[in-house]
């Protein structure tokens, strides 16, 4: 597609282009960026870049669409890393709300803005953050420093260890307005405001009725915790007598607004409801695995045609904010569990990790390479002992690349990493301020 050079603010040439959303691989491709759009995509004879206020040779490199984390806990999990392992969900999360309880807004903007950083690093353009029933407001401090894409859902409880929350979850709900007003589509639109009930096992049915009342009324998606483990399975057939799916389906709850991650726990009917309500499912693989929690039966959740993004979960859980890992063992353990190893081909994954994942976190504008789209992209360097030789880019990608691989990250046309340098921050500082307020927490609360 011809693009003027006088208008293009950043191009990138001589690049393997990944455009993504089923558009196919471009060799010796072009990206041109005009503000915060992308202004075209093509092969280098098609378009004219050779005005444009800055140009970047990227011979041996991939040019792709940022990816896109569709669940995680950023702030909180960074503080929880490698912090108690070895344990199934319920255990776990008794350990973890320990510190969580004694968070502090001080504590809590370091740890967004270190957990900013590793995904800069990592390559991750947009994220959905799930909360857990604490301040948002470190992380929109931490976001004015580290612009990234994100969609910041407040954590909402009121039984189990979540109970100490209960007040604050009703208060804010009830004047939830006010939130809105104050954070949703800040940042020159990239930040969002979502609401994000913890689990089935976490709240009662008044207050997933509530959360979708204030949904409606603001037009807000929602991120939810659903189906993710036998223990949530048992809880909820001794309680309701019913699966998760199945009581907030009855909640009249599910939409095409939510968000509902891991999922590992369907039956038949539970897919088929989520489908026919079009709620999207964030799929973590890894995390899945490592606490037992159980496989997402992929294959016919896509048959279905229920969108899946993939998402790391929070680093207390998966331990690290790397879609590279998560490609590489999603396309592993359901090559494994479907026994077809032509079953999530490289191409689907890299899908998954981009427009796909936008998609699940109700964030349509990123996640793919075309004119109009948010200039959210990343150039990632092939030229590695650990990829070479390169038969195949997309392979190379999936099951040969790491973060680490990641030379340069832009979001909103703005280049914030490059050369693995993340631009206008003291990145020694943080690590080190936030390593002292992390150890800190950990004495005062275990």
């Amino acid at each position: 597609m011809a693009a003027s050079a006088t208008q293009i603010d950043l191009a990138f040439i001589n690049a393997t282009v990944l455009p993504m959303g089923e558009a196919a691989e471009i060799a010796n491709g072009v990206v041109a960026v005009r503000g915060d759009k992308i202004a075209a995509v093509g092969a280098a004879s098609e378009i004219d870049v050779s005005g444009a206020t800055r140009i970047i040779d990227a011979n041996g490199r991939v040019v792709m669409p940022g990816f896109v984390n569709c669940h995680t806990h950023i702030a909180s999990n960074m503080l929880l890393r490698g912090l108690l392992e070895d344990v199934q969900l319920f255990e776990w999360l008794q350990t973890m709300w320990r510190l969580k309880r004694n968070f502090d807004e001080e504590t809590l903007y370091w740890a967004s803005l270190m957990g900013l950083v590793e995904m800069v690093k990592s390559g991750m353009t947009c994220f959905n953050e799930h909360f857990d029933g604490y301040r948002v407001e470190p992380q929109t401090e931490a976001l004015k420093k580290v612009p990234l894409r994100a969609t910041l859902g407040y954590g909402f409880a009121d039984r189990g260890i979540y109970a100490p929350i209960t007040d604050w979850s009703w208060k804010t709900l009830d004047r939830f307005g006010d939130k809105v007003s104050a954070h949703h589509r800040s940042g020159d639109g990239r930040i969002h405001v979502g609401l994000s009930p913890h689990a089935p096992y976490s709240c009662g049915p008044d207050m997933y009725r509530k959360v979708r009342d204030v949904a409606d009324a603001y037009s807000l998606a929602i991120h939810t915790h659903l189906a993710e483990g036998p223990q949530e399975m048992a809880y909820m057939r001794e309680t309701y007598g019913t699966s998760p799916v199945k009581w907030l389906h009855s909640l009249g709850f599910l939409k095409p607004d939510v968000t509902a991650a891991h999922c590992t726990q369907l039956d038949d009917d539970d897919i088929r409801i989520l489908a026919e309500t079009g709620t999207k499912i964030g799929h973590c693989p890894c995390c899945n695995a490592k606490l037992d929690s159980g496989t997402l039966r992929l294959r016919c959740c896509q048959e279905a045609g229920v969108t899946v993004g993939l998402a790391t979960d929070g680093p207390a859980s998966h331990n690290s904010l790397d879609m590279f890992q998560e490609m590489k063992f999603a396309g592993m353990i359901h090559k494994d569990k479907t026994h077809d190893v032509e079953f999530l081909k490289t191409r689907d994954l890299l899908e998954m990790a981009t427009c796909e994942a936008a998609k699940a976190m109700n964030r349509p504008e990123t996640g793919r390479l075309t004119p109009g789209a948010k200039a959210d992209l990343i150039m990632i360097d092939l030229d590695k002992p650990h990829t070479l030789p390169v038969y195949d880019v997309a392979a190379a990608l999936v099951y040969s690349s790491r973060a680490d691989d990641v030379e340069m990250t832009v979001v909103d046309g703005k280049i914030l990493m490059e050369n693995r340098a993340v631009l206008g921050i003291d990145e020694r500082e943080i690590r080190a301020r936030f390593r002292e307020a992390a150890l800190s927490l950990r004495d005062r609360s275990l």
